[in-house]
């Protein structure tokens, strides 16, 4: 089993620290325990905007994916510490992974009755509404006199103590089981001839509204089915990595050329031909889908229009992405329109769900926590789904479809999967693998877990700023970061990369075939003052470069800051100088126009990051999109697409998840939607009355009605659809003389992080010049196109009048 050991306090030193550390040791061989600290996550905050803390979010991920919680828990004027306090706060606000959770309570204090007030306290607030954990009832370690508790070690002298320890503990093992089997057995809430106890049932549900989850929903509508549609995240932020994507789809018109191309893609892994023929057969008749399924009369080719050498370099490297390989002149790249990263296909994809709003409920904010199943057949009957501060059960009478993303966001399962230290997204915030554990728990088998697909300067790379969740995604190209007297530092100082090679999707080139590169901790940009004021000269891609870069008179200084060996740095340093003065990089073959000799200082490092855009592992799925079970055959009503179990592994083509989001959706949704024979053994009351439950059963799903909205003198309305969102709603208010006074933004669902920006200094902008053609705002395009043609439409209205 896993648990994690949260120690109740941020104070430095703490003997409820040390009693955690000897329960991990002491219980090894029975249990792995992580200890995490608190230290760093704020102080309980509501009016965070969004999402919670970085800190916050990691410490939910660890509870998620454990299999209990130990709690050490100090007393502070006999209750429990701030600390503690507050992160139940967080983990009972937006998220909740303490809920059903199995959790221990240890404390330990300086007087004799140990910590009986605080752990008292703490068992009531985890009983709360909202937090809901599980408790284990009747055992309480309480460590008192803990001055004279532990040797030097940290290990507990006292041996009746220790036994009494593995009593508790013990104990736990025991309640953890029984749970795991009780959620085994069942999700739901039982009657007593054995049935699930049903809050609402539907044909089908989907589990993620990406592109794959919405094409599963749409194409389950059409076959007659009534479909929930479900996602963790909240409105405005659904989309998945299709919202953030260049919206480019891979494409192909000769299948014997496409199928040659493919299986050099995968290289050495085995990849079964029926589902790769299947998915070469969609793309191969993607432009006809572009066509029937998503109304594009005239989808666009990339290879028709764009074959310009000095066209965007990402869109040049992607058609073919390997052009040295069989077949690759057959590749190119289909787009609902003549655009690039403007969610053009995802808001297609997105109206394709809100044009069958009688058919599909959306549900958002709204995270599947369990699949229930037959306990005989295994079949999937349904799903457990936190709605709000309910847990409900939803019947799927005819199928449930996992389209539930990767796990970008989930640090354990990168480390768990990758394994590697960290990587840092680039695309949605949401993707944190929820399918995987219900998957699990279906008995599903896995593959393609360590692959995933990354872009960035450098090959892969973007700026690791801490204030920021999401990493900034760098287009452009940016030649002074790998042209000139700079380059890439691993932890220790040295070189590790050649950094001006044209990754392919964050792969690089290594004997005979393409990788993802070696994930160091923290890697920087080393660079001296010529470099510096080099960069500084060109306007700044990233317009915090500055404000992160670190700066040191010597390299040894610079080697302190930033973590790195000094003798290593300085050797690295040289060699370098010694490779541009000679023309030639011996050992990573960087061009030898592009090397330039440091001068002595002062020195440079900016931190960054190995840039993430999705993983591909996840259960396994059939060319029928059935999940696959650890045995190899179906599981009975689970179907699956997209990016959770994609087929892609090894190298990659882009566009290549976006077809199959589409053509695996079609397929999940199509054979969800199909009536099932079989019979389970749990009785399913889909007629009775439904459970009660404090949770809204109605669609989020709203359209806004101008009706709704009052105009005053002067006021106007505009609508636009060209954001990254979908319609952004704006009211106007003009002078007399028709001057711009002021622009409210009345509906929008733009991406809070990259379009805070724009949304607050946009309409500023235009009320300051009295035009709505102004400056776009670096990184947010798409939002600042969408407010400027929202405020063009108001505007019209007024010429109309007149």
């Amino acid at each position: 089993m896993h648990f994690i050991a949260i120690v109740g306090t941020n104070a430095k030193f703490s003997y409820n620290r040390i009693l955690l550390r000897f329960i991990k040791n002491h219980f090894s061989d029975k249990a792995t325990i992580e200890v995490c600290e608190i230290k760093d996550i704020p102080m309980f905050n509501e009016n965070v905007p969004e999402t919670d803390p970085k800190s916050v979010q990691q410490i939910t991920a660890k509870i998620e994916n454990s299999d209990g919680v130990i709690i050490g828990c100090p007393e502070h004027n006999h209750s429990v510490p701030s600390p503690l306090k507050s992160v139940i706060e967080w983990l009972s606000y937006r998220v909740h992974p303490l809920n059903n959770k199995p959790v221990m309570i240890v404390g330990a204090s300086y007087h004799p009755q140990g910590s009986s007030r605080a752990q008292l306290h703490l068992r009531q607030i985890l009983d709360t509404p909202g937090v809901n954990a599980k408790v284990l009832p009747g055992n309480e370690f309480l460590l008192g006199n803990v001055k004279e508790a532990f040797d030097d070690n940290g290990v507990i002298k006292d041996q009746q103590t220790i036994k009494f320890l593995e009593d508790c503990f013990n104990e736990f093992l025991t309640f953890v089981e029984a749970h795991q089997n009780a959620l085994a057995s069942n999700k739901g809430t039982q009657h007593e001839d054995g049935g699930v106890r049903w809050d609402k049932a539907y044909d089908v549900l989907v589990l993620g509204f990406g592109a794959a989850g919405a094409t599963a929903a749409r194409f389950a509508a059409d076959k007659g089915a009534k479909v929930l549609l479900v996602d963790a995240a909240p409105e405005g932020h659904e989309g998945g990595n299709t919202r953030y994507a260049g919206q480019v789809v891979l494409t192909g018109y000769d299948y014997d050329k496409m199928m040659a191309y493919f299986k050099q893609l995968f290289g050495p892994i085995e990849i079964d031909e029926k589902i790769l023929s299947v998915y070469v057969d969609g793309i191969v008749h993607m432009t006809e889908y572009f066509q029937k399924h998503l109304g594009v009369e005239q989808p666009v080719s990339y290879n028709r229009i764009h074959r310009d050498p000095d066209y965007q370099a990402f869109a040049n490297g992607l058609s073919p992405e390997y052009p040295e390989f069989e077949g690759a002149d057959t590749v190119d790249l289909t787009t609902v329109h003549d655009g690039y990263f403007d969610a053009s296909l995802w808001k297609n994809l997105r109206k394709q769900v809100t044009d069958r709003g009688k058919q599909i409920d959306v549900w958002f904010a709204s995270p599947a926590k369990h699949l229930i199943q037959d306990p005989v057949s295994k079949a999937v009957l349904g799903v457990q789904i936190q709605r709000g501060d309910s847990l409900v059960n939803i019947r799927a009478r005819n199928g449930v479809v996992l389209a539930t993303g990767g796990f970008e966001n989930n640090q354990h399962y990168i480390q768990t999967f990758i394994g590697v230290p960290k990587l840092k997204v680039i695309g949605t915030l949401y993707n944190k693998g929820d399918g995987i554990q219900m998957a699990q728990e279906a008995g599903a088998a896995f593959w393609h877990m360590k692959s995933y697909e990354g872009y960035g300067f450098n090959t892969s790379f973007t700026f690791e700023n801490s204030e920021e969740e999401r990493g900034k995604f760098i287009l452009d190209p940016w030649a002074d970061l790998s042209h000139g007297s700079i380059f890439v530092a691993a932890d220790d100082g040295s070189r590790y990369l050649r950094e001006d090679e044209h990754g392919r999707h964050g792969h690089i080139y290594e004997h005979g075939s393409w990788h993802n590169p070696t994930v160091y901790e923290h890697p920087h940009l080393i660079f001296d003052e010529a470099q510096y004021n080099k960069i500084g000269k060109q306007k700044l891609p990233y317009p915090k470069f500055f404000d992160i870069t670190i700066k040191a008179d010597t390299l040894t200084e610079l080697a302190a800051k930033i973590k790195a060996d000094p003798v290593i740095l300085e050797k690295t340093v040289k060699d370098f100088n010694e490779a541009a003065e000679k023309g030639v990089d011996a050992i990573f073959g960087r061009s030898a126009d592009s090397m330039q000799p440091f001068g002595n200082g002062p020195f440079y490092a900016t931190p960054l990051a190995t840039a993430m855009l999705n993983t591909q592992g996840g259960a396994q799925r059939n060319e029928k999109a059935e999940v696959i079970s650890a045995s190899g055959a179906p599981i009975p009503h689970l179907y699956s697409a997209g990016e959770f179990g994609g087929i892609n592994a090894n190298q990659y083509n882009g566009g290549g998840n976006l077809a199959e989001c589409l053509i695996f959706g079609k397929i999940a949704g199509e054979n969800a939607a199909l009536p099932k024979s079989d019979k389970s053994s749990v009785a399913l009351e889909d007629d009775a009355p439904t459970a009660t439950a404090d949770f809204a059963i109605a669609s989020d799903l709203q359209t806004a009605s101008s009706d709704e909205i009052k105009l005053g003198e002067n006021q106007y309305l505009g609508r636009s659809n060209a954001g990254i969102g979908g319609e952004i709603l704006v009211r106007i208010t003009v002078d007399e003389q028709q001057n711009l006074r002021d622009v409210e933004i009345l509906k929008q669902s733009e991406s809070g992080d990259v379009s805070a920006e724009a949304l607050e200094k946009i309409p500023r902008e235009m009320v300051t010049h009295n035009t709505y053609e102004v400056d776009a705002v670096s990184g947010a395009s798409a939002t600042s196109r969408g407010l400027k043609a929202a405020v063009k439409d108001a505007l019209s209205q007024i010429e109309a009048k007149n």
